[in-house]
């Protein structure tokens, strides 16, 4: 059996690739994308003490853990319904700030973007000036370039008001 092409031929160095550069790339740590928590990451640490300063969670399936069974469950309960409460971790003062900043973060409002080609966004923007809220009429347009039946009509100009 014979063997690939590219396996017989002869093994080249590339002398252009930076070996130093390639092997940083592999071993290196990753770069942290938000914000809050790179200001506040203490490279001395680990991840885990880190992420508990901060008051978060470094593993969610230890910090809440769900019962391996409903059984299990049912028997440590013993049908009396208790609420549990779930310790909270002591953190530095500066740290915990970090939590409750992306908590804020997470709960602002964000800008609703239309899920819509340009194209049909022109066509329908043009029949609502045109017509206003009458679809029976922006079906039977005389123009015709993107021919819709009513409720699409009516759904996409619906997203269009919403949005501007």
């Amino acid at each position: 059996m014979t063997k690939l092409r590219k396996q017989r031929r002869r093994k080249v160095f590339r002398h252009a690739v930076n070996r130093k550069r390639l092997r940083n790339k592999i071993f290196g740590v990753g770069s942290i994308k938000c914000k809050e928590i790179k200001e506040a990451w203490d490279n001395k640490r680990s991840v885990e003490t880190n992420m508990k300063d901060m008051g978060l969670s470094c593993d969610p399936n230890k910090t809440i853990q769900v019962p391996k069974t409903l059984k299990a469950s049912l028997m440590s309960n013993q049908n009396e319904w208790k609420e549990e409460e779930i310790p909270q971790p002591e953190s530095s003062r500066s740290k915990s700030r970090v939590a409750q900043m992306l908590e804020e973060d997470a709960k602002a409002p964000r800008v609703r973007k239309i899920r819509l080609p340009n194209s049909q966004i022109e066509w329908l923007s043009y029949l609502i000036l045109k017509y206003g809220n009458d679809y029976k009429a922006m079906a039977k347009d005389s123009k015709k370039l993107l021919s819709r039946d009513l409720e699409t009509n009516k759904t996409k100009s619906k997203k269009i008001q919403i949005h501007s």
